[in-house]
Formats: structure tokens, C-alpha cells, sequence
């Protein structure tokens, strides 16, 4: 451990002193590992524990997925019930990511962090109890977890941030980012794997609260809290806090986080359709073409939860390492790479989706082409997204950014695409035969190309402002300066502080 790191592992939890402020006598130039008062392996094993923590978020949140027609058969309700399981969480997770984004840009993260997976932990093995008469007990617990994640999801980024700079930062938020592809696919994989083993789906929401305690004891034992800003080298009068308020006013006029939080959005409300809905579609497509057996006894034996899930996760991590290294390379030759790169995963993952829903009634083997074609491209932009917020935004509203992000991206996104897809299936369709279940579920699902091609034009409209607002946050300055009232041939003029003081 470095000799100028502090000997404290973690600030007070509520402590109101900003944390970018040190001691007078503080060098102004200083080591990557001095200035955030973190030592490099430490940042290294912090980085790899949040990974750990966002790959269990994940896996968690698609478990259901993963054994939805379980659920459907159990509780036996229809596909508007079945997406109202992943609105409810999305909507409890959105709305409460902003009170968790003030805390995170004030109070010590760790805790904060540490708190809620525990919170998510209990939760998410209770609504493995459910009965089969208390539906909504299952939407209940569901809406609670959101809780938890909403906690982790806003914090771990900034933290990050917190601990390294410019292309360091990028391949550690990228190694962040994995973690939802393969989160993701191994909830599928999982789910449906425990659920096969067990016979019963209710085994499969046990899996992630073990795994998330253990995730707690690194938190608080190993993660230390970085100082906020301190890496990036400015002095300290352009960290101080400013009132939440102020900090949406500023948020409000930076362009390219407001663009590239609705080309996010777009993102989300397609990963978010597909992620539920995509293993019950292809296992309708299966029965209606007779390679699969309908659901009975309960028990809905398929294979397409574990194929989606393994695609899922190899797409991820190809997407994801793809995007990094295109935009890297890209940087050299225009500052717009970010946004471009962006646009481009989302066009181009637009016909290969529309493909991959179209063939699926025809010929398996398509569809999984199209949809690996699809989700990659799709996953280019997840770390690219991280990585454009926190260089447009000032340090000191990072949390409170990635929480309006959270916020605007999952309400017009995620929060309603599963239940939207429920809904427009269930009014296209004309009888329960396995051809109608198939086929307006088919029919809603081709919502999410259109989509992908909005939320890439709202990326390249990003490309016409990201050099102005980087800009903007690498030299912001803080200014006290208030107006106030001086006479002036009799009348009251508003002037700066500034301006008078001699």
C-alpha cells in the first residue's frame, strides 16, 4: 500500500465534507495512485469486485426471463401479467435511482452500495416462496429488488471514475460493462438450468442472494473510497458541491448527455423487450412448428433459455470489446468516435433483428444467426455510453447524471417495452392456438427495429455537440460570484460580485 494513502479504508457515512478537498499543503500534481488516496492493486481488486457485483445485478434481473413460461404455466396468466413482472422492477429501480444519485455524490458510496445488495439479497430469496394464489406478492418482491440494484447502479461507475483517467478508464468501465452481457446470459442460462434440475422454477431465485452476501463482505472489506475528482488533477475550488438543483440546471444544458441518455434509451427499451420476451418467442416459434413439446405438468422443458443465454454472453463480451477497440481506433482520426460508433452498433443491429424475427418460423438455425448478428452490434455501445457521460459531466454530478440517465432511459425505455410487447400481443391476437401465440408475439417484437433506427439517429445528433461539452467539463470552474444589487442613475442594476470587489 502506498505511504500517501490514508490510513482510514473509508470515509464516514454521512459525512457532508466533499471528499475532492485535502490538506493545504497537497501537491498539485500528483500519482494516479496518491491523488485517489487508493493504492493500484486495491483499484484493480475494486474494479474486479464491482464487476462481480454487476454481473450478479444482471443475472439476477433475467432469471425470470429465463423461466417465464414456468411462471405463465404456474400462475397461469397471460403475456400483459408476464411483462408487468420486469415493468415493476424497472419502474421501482428508475424512480428510486435519483435519491440514490444525491447520496452518491455526497456520502460514502461503498456503504451505500453495500446496503442495498443486502436489501436486494433478502428480497429477491423471498419471492422464491410465492404462492400459487398471490400473483401479485410475486410483482411485489420483484418491485422491491429494484430497490437494491437501483443502490449499485448509479454508484459503481463514479467510482471508477474515481480511480483512473482518460484510456485506463475506458478498458476498466469496458471490463465493467461485460458484466451485463454475460449477467445477463447467465441468468437465462441459470435459470433455466437449476429450474430443469429442480423441477421447479421457484429453486431458480435462490441462486443470486448466496452469491450477493458474498459480494457484500468484499464491499466492506476490501472496495476503499476514492477521493471524488482527485485522480483527474483539479484543484480543489472546482469540486465544491453544488446544490441539486444546480446540478439539473447545468445537466439540462449539456446536449450530448441529454441526446446520448435517449439514444440510450432506445438501447434499453430493445435489450429490455428482447431480454424477456426473446426465450418464450422462440420457444412458441419451436411448438408451433412442432420441434417442441407445448408446457405441461408444470414443467416447461426447453433449450432456448440456455442458447440465448450463451449467446447473449459471447455477444456481450465480442460487442462490447469491439465497440472499445472501433472507437479507440476511430479517436485518431476524428473526437466524434464515440457517438459515431454508437450509431453505428445501433443501425446496423436494426435489420438483424427484424430478420431474426421474421425467420424464426422458418428455420432455427437463421434465427440464432441473426440474433447473434444483432445482439452484438447492439452491445457495441454499452461501455462507450458509460464513458461519454462521465467525460461530458464534472465529477462532482456524476452519480446525479447516471441517475437521470437510469431514470429517462428505463421510463421510455425498459420500463415499459416488456408490457407494451405483452399488451400489443395479446390485442393481435385472435384465439389461444400455438399459431396465435406465436404470431402476435412475433408481430409486437418487430417494434424493436424501429426503435434501434430512432435511438442511432439521436446518437449521431450526440456527435454534433461532444466536443463543445467535454470541453466544457475538462475546464469547468467553479464560481461563487452571486449578484448584487449597486445604484445607477437611480435604479437597481444586478452586476457580479466580481466586478465591485477591489
Amino acid at each position: 500500500m502506498s505511504q500517501a494513502e490514508p490510513t482510514s479504508d473509508s470515509a464516514p457515512l454521512f459525512s457532508s465534507d466533499s471528499e475532492a478537498e485535502g490538506p493545504d499543503d497537497q501537491p498539485a500534481v500528483q500519482t494516479e495512485e496518491s491523488s485517489s488516496g487508493v493504492s493500484r492493486v486495491r483499484a484493480l481488486l475494486t474494479v474486479l469486485i464491482l464487476c462481480y457485483v454487476n454481473l450478479l445485478n444482471y443475472m439476477d434481473r433475467f432469471t425470470v426471463a429465463g423461466v417465464l413460461p414456468d411462471i405463465e404455466h404456474y400462475f397461469g396468466i397471460d403475456d400483459e401479467k408476464s411483462g408487468l413482472l420486469q415493468t415493476v422492477f424497472i419502474c421501482s429501480y428508475m424512480f428510486l435511482a435519483p435519491v440514490f444519485g444525491y447520496l452518491g455524490d455526497r456520502y460514502n458510496r461503498k456503504f451505500i452500495m453495500s446496503s442495498g445488495i443486502t436489501f436486494w439479497s433478502v428480497v429477491t430469496l423471498a419471492s422464491s416462496y410465492t404462492p400459487k394464489e398471490h400473483f401479485w406478492a410475486l410483482l411485489l418482491t420483484r418491485g422491491l429488488v429494484g430497490v437494491g440494484e437501483a443502490s449499485y447502479s448509479t454508484i459503481a461507475p463514479t467510482i471508477i471514475a474515481d480511480l483512473y483517467v482518460k484510456e485506463t478508464r475506458t478498458n476498466m468501465l469496458s471490463i465493467f460493462y461485460f458484466a451485463i452481457p454475460v449477467g445477463s446470459g447467465l441468468g437465462y442460462i441459470v435459470g433455466s438450468q437449476v429450474s430443469n434440475v429442480a423441477k421447479d422454477w421457484h429453486w431458480a431465485l435462490r441462486v443470486t442472494p448466496a452469491l450477493g452476501l458474498i459480494a457484500v463482505l468484499l464491499l466492506l472489506f476490501v472496495v476503499k473510497e476514492p477521493k471524488r475528482g482527485a485522480v483527474e488533477a483539479r484543484p480543489e475550488h472546482q469540486l465544491h458541491q453544488t446544490s441539486w438543483l444546480v446540478d439539473l440546471q447545468d445537466l439540462s444544458k449539456n446536449f450530448s448527455f441529454i441526446l446520448s441518455t435517449f439514444g440510450f434509451t432506445a438501447v434499453a427499451f430493445v435489450t429490455g423487450s428482447l431480454a424477456l420476451w426473446a426465450p418464450t418467442f422462440l420457444f412458441r416459434a419451436a411448438v408451433f412448428s412442432g420441434e417442441r413439446e407445448p408446457c405441461v405438468e408444470g414443467h416447461c422443458a426447453s433449450s432456448d433459455s440456455l442458447i440465448f443465454g450463451a449467446i447473449t454472453c459471447v455477444t456481450g463480451i465480442l460487442g462490447v470489446f469491439t465497440g472499445v477497440q472501433v472507437s479507440r481506433q476511430l479517436r485518431t482520426r476524428t473526437p466524434r468516435a464515440d457517438p459515431l460508433v454508437c450509431a453505428a452498433g445501433l443501425l446496423l443491429s436494426a435489420p438483424f433483428l427484424y430478420l431474426a424475427i421474421v425467420f424464426a418460423q422458418a428455420s432455427t438455425v437463421a434465427t440464432y444467426v441473426f440474433i447473434f448478428l444483432g445482439n452484438t452490434f447492439l452491445s457495441m455501445n454499452w461501455a462507450i455510453v458509460a464513458d461519454i457521460l462521465l467525460y461530458v459531466v464534472v465529477p462532482t454530478r456524476r452519480s446525479t447524471a447516471e441517475a437521470l440517465q437510469i431514470v429517462v432511459s428505463h421510463l421510455l425505455g425498459d420500463a415499459g417495452s416488456p408490457y407494451l410487447i405483452g399488451v400489443v400481443s395479446d390485442s393481435l391476437r385472435r384465439n389461444d392456438s400455438f399459431l396465435w401465440q406465436f404470431r402476435s408475439l412475433q408481430l409486437s417484437l418487430l417494434l424493436c427495429s424501429f426503435v434501434a433506427v430512432v435511438g442511432g439517429g439521436f446518437f449521431l445528433a450526440t456527435a454534433l455537440f461532444i466536443e463543445r461539452d467535454r470541453e466544457r467539463a475538462e475546464n469547468f470552474v467553479h464560481t461563487e460570484d452571486e449578484p448584487i444589487v449597486v445604484p445607477k442613475s437611480g435604479r437597481s442594476t444586478r452586476v457580479p460580485v466580481s466586478s465591485v470587489l477591489i
